[in-house]
């Protein structure tokens, strides 16, 4: 695939972008290398942006390096995915109770439509574009301009599992119980119901530790 990007940065954004599909879609598993070679030549570019990129994807650890062997999708054992769930419970919480307060109807419009967009992805089966529109349904209520590096910490937690949740969202009963959480979730918030919007995310986050706790133990 040939492209028309005018320069390394631009270019190594387009390499991001593309190895973070290739994540959530589930094209790259837990453990498996990542052939730098091989997604240089199939995007048109040189080694320098894709390797750039992949810097970038081990800072959120999503991926780790190791010498002399390259760069592998970051592997996550149980008792990692039940700190950083741990971690996750404690900052959404300080989150949502900051910014429910502020959330105008403009804000909860946004976040009706990225549950609108989630529940028809599920309905497709088209697992990425229900992770993108999962995501935004979430930061769309956890952000706020006055916490900003509660955010940024949350965005790093929600990063490391990226690989697991495409996992996750590969089951269609998960898929339609996210719908479920989702409709719970967006009640609460437009009745700005703040324990009731921390309760279901909590309900809705074990659910995926569980599944995902399963899933390890399988594998």
């Amino acid at each position: 695939m040939t492209t028309h990007h005018s320069g390394p940065g631009t270019m190594a954004q387009h390499a991001l972008d593309e190895l973070r599909r290739a994540i959530v879609s589930g094209r790259y598993r837990p453990g498996q290398r990542v052939l730098q070679e091989e997604i240089a030549e199939s995007l048109g570019v040189s080694l320098a942006p894709v390797r750039e990129a992949l810097r970038a994807l081990e800072q959120e650890g999503q991926v780790v390096y190791r010498p002399r062997r390259g760069y592998f999708i970051t592997e996550l054992h149980a008792a990692d995915l039940q700190e950083i769930y741990a971690l996750r419970q404690l900052l959404e919480e300080r989150a949502v109770r900051q910014s429910l307060p502020a959330l105008d109807e403009d804000a909860v419009e946004r976040i009706a439509l990225a549950a609108r967009d989630c529940a028809e992805a599920a309905r497709r089966g088209d697992v990425a574009a229900e992770l993108e529109a999962n995501r935004r349904f979430h930061f769309n209520i956890l952000e706020s301009a006055d916490q900003p590096h509660t955010v940024r910490l949350i965005r790093l937690l929600w990063d490391s599992t990226e690989p697991y949740r495409a996992m996750y969202y590969n089951s269609p009963e998960e898929r339609e119980k996210t719908v479920e959480a989702h409709d719970e979730i967006l009640d609460a918030v437009r009745r700005k119901a703040a324990d009731e919007v921390i309760a279901a995310l909590d309900a809705h986050r074990d659910r995926a530790l569980t599944t995902l706790t399963h899933i390890l133990a399988a594998g």
